[in-house]
């Protein structure tokens, strides 16, 4: 949390699993420690500047440059700023970055290390493109919101009840779009395809997510004894960081109809310009707690509509769905102009713990209205789960389950 004299504050997060949550937050620590004696004002009207001052100091650097720790970090922080600067001028973030002018919302990008893909000069023309239609597509977010998958039909271990049963509960409300959790065994993940296409029908779209799991040559015969299925994509199939084997596989699976989807563990905008020049990916999905924060997210949003591959944002719980929305209405809106293949991870858990939760109907994502990034947690959920001083950390370490550190 970022706090100013006028007792605004922005709320920051990033996102991990649990064990190394204590790293990351001495990370932010040290981050917050260089922004103490800057003017808030002065950030925001040389965003991009001071977003480089950050990510290139010379010693932090050296633990990472622009990935892991350090930069989960750098997008908890940075997003509190985006945060505070929404809520200073009384609107949600989507709103603020639709209010920009292409000149003004270019100038928070550093664009150091992808200006072979796309220049300032570019990103400026391709968002003056979209200035005079944008009302009328503001008009049709703020009464139809933008499309949702659902990912919660298909986690592994469930029984064939519980896949029948939350397929047709996801129908119920509106969800066209079905993704499901791959891997563990062919065998299973054919009953499992199956019976989720008896419930959801041939019409429906339905998407494998790997979590990395195979080697190329592997990804390739496994996802091909899957063709019958009808799979829309396949989601990370391989390390996150192998350009080369994403494009393989890419080449190999795009005539059967089946693209590729990866993006929400890769490091930084420099990796995602290689996935996206390759064609390594037909679908781009940003993590917006992976990357540095919305300033280096806006870059990849505007490679990827340069080079015509849409972006579907990764999801989940812990305030993802809450962020992610807010940059995909930006895109609508500003960039891309179209819902098509376009579509959000929806995940239906955890939102209960924020201020401004995610509200979806019909299997759409409602523009939200409150100012701010939706990255306030409540104050009961601070109490209960704060590390390692929360209560429910207390019970955790009083069962010997964790050791209080």
């Amino acid at each position: 949390m970022i706090k100013l004299e006028n007792n605004l504050e922005g709320y920051g997060l990033t996102f991990t699993l649990g064990r190394g949550t204590e790293i990351v937050v001495l990370a932010c620590q040290v981050i917050l420690k260089m922004l103490m004696k800057e003017n808030i004002d002065e950030i925001f009207s040389n965003f991009a500047g001071f977003w480089r001052k950050i990510t290139n100091d010379s010693q932090l650097r050296w633990l990472g440059p622009e990935k892991g720790v350090i930069h989960l970090a750098t997008a908890a922080v940075f997003n509190a700023l985006w945060d505070l600067w929404a809520k200073s001028e009384g609107v949600p973030l989507w709103k603020l970055l639709v209010n920009l002018t292409p000149e003004q919302l270019v100038s928070t990008i550093d664009f150091r290390y992808i200006s072979d893909v796309i220049t300032k000069e570019e990103a400026v023309l391709l968002l003056k493109e979209k200035q005079s239609s944008k009302g009328v597509r503001e008009d049709h977010l703020l009464k139809t919101g933008l499309p949702a998958y659902t990912s919660q039909v298909g986690w592994l271990g469930y029984s064939n009840q519980k896949v029948r049963q939350l397929c047709r509960k996801y129908l119920a409300l509106g969800f066209t779009h079905f993704k499901i959790k791959v891997g563990k065994s062919v065998d299973d993940d054919m009953r499992r395809l199956g019976l989720i296409r008896q419930e959801i029908g041939a019409e429906n779209k339905l998407m494998i997510d790997a979590n990395q799991i195979w080697e190329i040559e592997e990804a390739i015969e496994w996802v091909k004894k899957l063709e019958k299925f009808k799979i829309y994509w396949v989601e990370e199939p391989t390390s996150p960081d192998d350009v080369l084997g994403h494009a393989r596989i890419a080449n190999t699976l795009r005539p059967l109809g089946i693209g590729v989807a990866s993006g929400e563990a890769c490091a930084n905008r420099v990796i995602f310009k290689q996935f996206l020049q390759t064609k390594a990916i037909d679908f781009c999905q940003i993590d917006s707690a992976r990357i540095g924060s919305v300033n280096e997210i806006l870059c990849v949003y505007l490679m990827a509509h340069k080079l015509g591959i849409p972006v579907c944002p990764h999801a989940g719980g812990v305030g993802l769905c809450e962020m992610v929305q807010h940059l995909q209405m930006w895109d609508f809106i500003s960039l891309s102009g179209t819902t098509n293949n376009r579509i959000i991870e929806y995940v239906d858990q955890q939102h209960d713990h924020f201020v401004n939760p995610t509200i979806v109907e019909n299997a759409h994502y409602m523009a939200p209205k409150s100012s701010g990034y939706s990255t306030e947690l409540k104050k009961s959920t601070l109490v209960d789960y704060e590390y390692p001083n929360g209560r429910k950390w207390e019970e955790l370490f009083n069962t010997g389950i964790y050791v209080r550190p």
